[in-house]
């Protein structure tokens, strides 16, 4: 019989699988402990994807040869095909025990490893097998794999390119060499090694995926729509593509097609907290609150402790006036993990999040207790506008003040000259953020006190003015606009550090304003482009449109020059802020997604008295807003 035994291993090695088969079963027919014809016919059954009747022949061979490393191995292979990846380790073991220079092994023990997430144990293992066969591109590979999974990404990158130099069109060291780069800082050339794992392999399916999403995270989200489509060409039923195609079409402002995108990632997954959350980001976006909220509410159904949909959630609330509900929630907001979870929050214009607030370390938040002759410290938080606008929750904090009870105010340096009259005035302690904190027994976030402090959207407190420019500054600006002849009205057109769709315009947008006669427009953002500055150098009006520049050293410049202004013009920024603080007359022209703070449905303020809000009629409109603005300002 060992002649037909060896026509079925000459049939199986030339791949003529169902003659093999028919000899080793006719071998064993014969000769039932024929080792070999057992272990290959096992072999076989590995190969058809029969793993349990491969494993049990195997088996066979191996009780009846326990010394023979290479059957260790084979079974070792079919064990770990069916799952049972430790004793599929332990089959590996016993193989290098009995062979240790066993390179195959070492590397099938990697890949064992690997699949168990004992990556420190994979990257030894790997490491054998290179030393054993430094020829082999696929160890070297997947050493790479065992380094990344460790974070160790440079390391990683040096064998990535060692399996390439052996085989340069390894499509998959391609795609890995790109993981690395990209986890080193590197997107273009990962993007440059993702194209070619795309050129080597077109079917591949995970080179298209990472290459979508390093284009997304780089800004270019026009191509990484096209990535993620050719993804899904391959794989249409693929989640994750679906939700970086949902990602990227949100960040072009094509919100209805990104929710499609999402509703059919959910489909596939309806536990996709991250794409629940982002279709809910989606629909807030399009002014579809009722909606939103519904989406949230399932994210956190998946995943509870999900702290962007806590906050996103709390912002919905926020921007219909439920405060009830908003205002705990909002606390979110304090989680880093808020910030971490793939989306800047609802209100926030870009996936760039605001900083997240750095409470006094070890010092007890107050929650309204009273306070008795402790020291409270209340710290800004976010941006200069936000402490603009929450400063005037601090006059109830000092009604709910004891004898002995002491108030420190940490804000924003630039602030500080701007507060110091009023906080001397009533006895706060005020310092500058990252100046040296005096110690405190209890510590508040500024935008937490509207809850500590019990507030309701129907009383919001309003005493107005509520900031007020020194008098030192007064003094200062006095005459240093001009005679009385023409109105003079300050305008801005973009935020000190966000320049971009939701919180900026361009200014050829402004064309309007600056045609209407009789205005002088006096610029109150002391940052302007290269190209901004270009452009009202070489304007037709420029005579009417003045520039102060550098002389706005701090806020408190800014607010002694709007208190000589007839009005403002502003976006969404902290001079729009500034100006209501100061009871200014203010036009706020904002997005058609606003912030929460301004709510929705309304073209009042109950924060600012005398602010008048002109809405986009839908994303993008800007000149729709600044035409309704120049209309206004031409019948006023």
């Amino acid at each position: 019989m060992e002649q037909v035994f060896v026509r079925a291993f000459a049939a199986h090695r030339d791949g003529r699988l169902e003659e093999a088969e028919r000899d080793y079963r006719a071998t064993l027919a014969a000769d039932p402990v024929h080792v070999d014809a057992l272990h290959m016919l096992g072999v076989l059954r590995h190969q058809k994807g029969q793993h349990a009747e491969a494993a049990d022949l195997v088996r066979r061979a191996v009780d009846l040869r326990p010394d023979d490393a290479a059957l260790q191995l084979n079974l070792g292979n079919a064990l770990k095909a069916m799952g049972e990846l430790d004793n599929a380790i332990e089959r590996f073991r016993n193989a290098l025990t009995l062979a240790p220079t066993f390179a195959l092994a070492h590397y099938n023990l990697g890949n064992a490893y690997a699949a168990t997430g004992r990556h420190e144990d994979a990257m030894y293992a790997f490491g054998h097998a290179v030393r054993l066969q430094p020829g082999d591109a696929s160890s070297h590979n997947n050493l790479g794999n065992a380094l990344h999974a460790l974070g160790r990404h440079a390391e990683a990158a040096d064998a990535f390119r060692r399996a390439l130099k052996i085989r340069p069109g390894h499509a998959g060291a391609h795609n890995n060499l790109g993981m690395a780069l990209n986890a080193l800082g590197d997107s273009a050339g990962a993007v440059e090694h993702f194209q070619k794992a795309l050129r080597a392999q077109p079917r591949f399916v995970a080179a298209h995926f990472n290459l979508a999403n390093t284009l997304d995270a780089t800004g270019y989200h026009a191509h990484a729509v096209s990535g993620y489509e050719a993804a899904l060409a391959l794989q249409p039923q693929f989640a994750p593509a679906l939700f970086g195609l949902g990602n990227a079409l949100a960040a072009l402002g094509r919100h209805e097609e990104a929710i499609a995108a999402y509703e059919r990632a959910i489909g596939l997954d309806p536990k996709f907290s991250l794409a629940w959350l982002a279709l809910g980001t989606a629909q807030h976006a399009l002014g579809r609150h009722a909606a939103a909220l519904r989406a949230f509410d399932e994210a956190l159904r998946a995943r509870p402790d999900l702290a962007a949909a806590h906050l996103n959630r709390a912002l919905t609330w926020l921007t219909l006036g439920d405060f009830r509900r908003g205002l705990p929630e909002y606390e979110w907001r304090l989680d880093p993990a808020a910030r971490d979870e793939g989306f800047g929050a609802l209100g926030l214009p870009s996936r760039e999040p605001k900083p997240v607030p750095t409470c006094a370390q070890g010092v007890p938040r107050w929650r309204g207790e009273p306070l008795g002759e402790r020291t409270l410290l209340i710290h800004a938080e976010q941006g200069f506008g936000d402490t603009l606008q929450f400063i005037r929750f601090v006059p109830s904090v000092l009604a709910l003040a004891q004898a002995g009870t002491r108030i420190v105010l940490e804000v924003q340096a630039p602030l500080v000259p701007l507060i110091a009259p009023a906080a001397h005035t009533a006895r706060i302690t005020l310092i500058a953020q990252g100046a040296p904190r005096p110690q405190a027994d209890l510590q508040c976030p500024m935008l937490s006190l509207p809850l500590v402090l019990g507030t309701t959207f129907d009383a919001l407190p309003a005493p107005m003015p509520y900031l007020a420019a020194p008098t030192a500054y007064r003094r200062k600006w006095r005459g240093s606009l001009g005679g009385q002849a023409r109105r003079k009205i300050g305008i801005a057109w973009s935020g000190r550090i966000h320049k971009h769709e939701n919180r900026s315009m361009p200014l050829a947008a402004l064309e309007p304003l600056f045609a209407l006669d009789g205005i002088d427009w006096i610029v109150l953002q002391p940052h302007l482009t290269e190209a901004e500055h270009a452009a009202l150098d070489t304007h037709p009006r420029a005579r009417s449109i003045h520039r102060l520049g550098d002389k706005l050293a701090d806020f408190a410049d800014t607010a002694a020059v709007i208190e000589r202004l007839d009005a403002v013009v502003s976006i969404d920024t902290s001079i729009a802020h500034l100006a209501g603080a100061l009871d200014a007359k203010l036009w706020l022209m904002l997005p058609f997604a606003a912030d929460w703070r301004w709510f929705t449905g309304t073209n009042e303020s109950p924060w600012y008295p005398r602010a008048r809000i002109v809405r986009q009629p839908r994303p993008g409109a800007w000149d729709e807003v600044v035409t309704q603005v120049a209309d206004a300002l031409r019948r006023s």
